[in-house]
C-alpha cells in the first residue's frame, strides 16, 4: 500500500510517499503563505515520475501539530478531502516518530477517514475594528 504522509504545522511543508516502512520519496518545501497553491503539486511530484496515480494511494497520515493554525487547517483540509474521495484511511500522529507511529495505526485500525488539527494552543488573531 502506498502511504502519502503529510507535514504543515510549520513554514516548511513535507510532505512524503511510503510503501510499507519503505521511504520512496520525501521532500521539504518553503511553503509559507502559498501552501495551499503548493501542496498538489507537490504531491503530484512525487507521484509522476513513478507511474503513480491519486488512486494508488492507499492511506495518508496526517502530522497533527501543535503548530501553525492555517498551516494545519490547510494539510487537514487537504487530508481529509484526499482520503474521503478516495475512500482511504488516516492517521494522525505528532511527535518525533510521527510517520512510524502513523504507519502502525494505519496498519491497526484502518477506518478513520478524518484528521483534526491540535494547535496546542488559541489561534493568534487580530481585534475586530470598530
Amino acid at each position: 500500500m502506498i502511504v502519502l504522509t503529510v507535514k504543515t504545522d510549520q513554514k516548511i511543508a513535507e510532505v512524503g510517499l511510503f510503501k510499507s516502512k519503505k521511504k520512496l520519496d520525501y521532500t521539504r518545501w518553503e511553503a509559507y503563505r502559498e501552501l495551499s497553491v503548493t501542496i498538489h503539486k507537490k504531491i503530484e511530484e512525487m507521484l509522476s515520475p513513478r507511474k503513480l496515480s491519486w488512486d494508488s494511494i492507499g492511506g495518508i497520515i496526517f502530522y497533527e501539530g501543535p503548530g501553525s493554525f492555517t498551516g494545519l487547517r490547510i494539510g487537514a483540509s487537504v487530508v481529509n478531502a484526499l482520503a474521503s474521495s478516495l475512500d482511504i484511511p488516516t492517521a494522525q500522529t505528532s511527535g518525533a516518530d510521527w510517520i512510524d507511529e502513523g504507519l502502525k495505526k494505519l496498519s491497526e485500525t484502518p477506518k478513520s477517514r478524518m484528521v483534526t488539527p491540535k494547535y496546542g494552543s488559541l489561534p493568534h488573531t487580530t481585534k475586530p475594528r470598530k
